[in-house]
């Protein structure tokens, strides 16, 4: 392996690193930016919802912007812009002003999630086994040091200007220099030339048929449901259903989000031990199982529990998804992952307000029974992910240059 590929992977992991802290800066912080602006409980949907619905147009708009310049130079600009609108959000002091700051990182957030992943899928063609896996367990490492800033600007009182400030000074010039040393699927050389499907037209040629995606985007919306029940409705179930104190209300996100970190740190050793199909499927099933867990769970401490065992099974799923999309067209994975990514933002729509109406119309136990079906349902889409016979042979990996693309069926 070369090192110009090397390279090229730690500074997409940095990438997703920061991506992972930027994002939870702002998520964990929301009631404390509903208070600075004054945001009502009724406009604070809203907001909510604006976020995501922008970045799947930042999305839509990146696949057709690396038609015309490569997903490195799209993503090198992306996340200075989203680490300045997180530091807009904590810096204005009028409604208007977050409604800005909100709409540029929706957008930007939008634009850098889908080059992230569209480098990664090709880095992963060029090393010819899985790696995707590594790549959103830097995500997840993110996550957790910036709820752990989060947590600490809380905890001292912090404005949330002086809580995001040091954190963009640090992380803007890093992420930088990091992007100098990204790799595109047109620069992608080995061993003195270019890999299998790794010329200039790797990611760029060819159509994408919606039909064959579809699959694909069915299991990105159903882990997105799950994971947003974790992340929105996981101290609130604790609290109200199982009678936790608010303290113990906060650790099952945390756990979430150390499990999902351990399970993807460990997710591609398994994938070319078994295969993606076989991850996949049991990510499923130990997923449906965390929800099962959770709906039936007597107390505090078994609803953690069940929230643990969540994070290491939907773990798997999102960045799989993303690598099967590359397989699945290979001529055209830049616009595939840019599609598919836009179902990312379509499940953490969907999920929040489907649980809260059902816990609502219901109760919450049952309304943990929906998400952990739809879990289950990814079975019958795992055959999606299967490398086909001429990219692996008899095994599950090249040994090196290999083309996750190729084929017609794995983040």
């Amino acid at each position: 392996m070369t090192d110009e590929l090397r390279r090229g992977r730690a500074s997409l992991a940095f990438s997703f690193l920061v991506q992972g802290v930027t994002f939870a800066l702002l998520v964990t912080r929301i009631p404390a930016i509903q208070d600075r602006y004054g945001i009502s409980d009724g406009l604070l949907p809203v907001f909510l919802a604006a976020v995501p619905i922008l970045a799947g147009v930042g999305s839509v708009g990146t696949e057709w912007l690396v038609k015309r310049v490569p997903p490195s130079r799209v993503l090198r600009w992306s996340q200075p812009v989203v680490l300045l609108a997180l530091l807009g959000v904590g810096a204005g002091d009028a409604l208007w002003q977050a409604a800005v700051a909100l709409g540029a990182f929706g957008l930007a957030v939008g634009a850098l999630d889908a080059s992230m992943n569209m480098l990664g899928v090709s880095l992963q063609r060029a090393y010819g086994r899985s790696i995707m896996l590594g790549f959103h367990a830097a995500y997840s490492l993110g996550g957790i040091a910036g709820a752990s800033i989060a947590w600490a600007g809380a905890h001292w009182d912090l404005s949330l200007f002086l809580s995001y400030l040091p954190v963009v000074v640090v992380l803007l010039p890093a992420a930088l220099v990091g992007s100098l040393w990204y790799v595109d699927a047109g620069s992608v050389v080995e061993d003195g030339g270019a890999g299998a499907d790794g010329g200039a037209g790797a990611g760029k040629g060819g159509p994408v048929v919606f039909k064959l995606l579809l699959p694909l985007c069915l299991v990105m919306t159903f882990a997105y449901i799950g994971d947003s029940t974790v992340s929105n409705w996981s101290a609130k179930y604790l609290q109200d259903v199982l009678g936790s104190s608010e303290e113990v209300s906060t650790v099952p996100y945390n756990v979430y989000m150390v499990m999902t970190l351990l399970g993807r740190a460990l997710g591609d050793l398994g994938v070319r031990r078994f295969g993606a199909v076989a991850v996949v499927r049991a990510g499923s099933v130990v997923g449906a199982i965390g929800f099962a867990v959770v709906a039936v769970a007597p107390g505090a401490w078994t609803g953690i529990l069940g929230f643990t065992v969540l994070g290491i099974g939907l773990c798997v799923i999102v960045p799989q998804t993303f690598a099967a999309a590359g397989r699945l067209f290979p001529g055209a994975s830049d616009a595939a992952v840019a599609r598919l990514n836009i179902f990312n933002y379509v499940g953490f729509l969907i999920g929040s307000p489907l649980v809260g109406a059902l816990g609502d119309a219901w109760n919450y136990r049952g309304a943990m029974l929906v998400p952990m079906v739809l879990v289950l349902v990814t079975l019958l889409y795992a055959r999606s992910f299967a490398p086909g016979a001429d990219r692996y042979g008899d095994g599950h990996e090249r040994p090196r240059t290999a083309d996750v693309g190729r084929g017609s069926n794995g983040l």
